[in-house]
């Protein structure tokens, strides 16, 4: 009796080879840009938490009647101070700009997040002045 071979023939190897390469070639594209994308996604959480710090320093501030007590409120008159309002600082690489709230209590301004190449905004509320 003669032996039957088993295993794929040289075509269904060639086959299955391309089908991968054209998988490969569509999906590439897609994993070169989620840099630009971690990236932003980075500075707008920095952002929201530097916008959530400040609601709650002026929160304390409110409850304190604005006079700078410690772990309840911090003095706010400049974009800048959200620094010190994030457990741990500011993280390496990003920086703040935009306009100042200024001096009086409850002013708000729009100040902005920069870092990688990406800016994000945020809201700024002056407190403890």
């Amino acid at each position: 009796m003669p032996s039957r071979q088993t295993g794929f023939t040289m075509i269904e190897l060639i086959v299955v080879i391309v089908i991968l390469g054209v998988l490969a070639a569509t999906a590439l594209p897609k994993f070169v840009d989620m840099k630009s994308d971690a990236q932003a996604a980075s500075v707008a959480g920095v952002a929201g938490a530097a916008a959530s710090a400040m609601n709650l320093n002026y929160a304390g501030c409110a409850l304190t009647g604005n006079v700078v007590t410690a772990n309840k409120c911090t003095m706010v008159n400049a974009c800048a101070n959200a620094a010190s309002l994030l457990q741990g600082g500011l993280p390496t690489g990003y920086a703040f700009g935009g306009t100042d709230p200024g001096t009086t209590n409850g002013s708000t301004s729009t100040c902005t997040v920069t870092g990688g190449g990406q800016t994000a905004s945020f809201t700024a509320i002056a407190a403890g002045n």
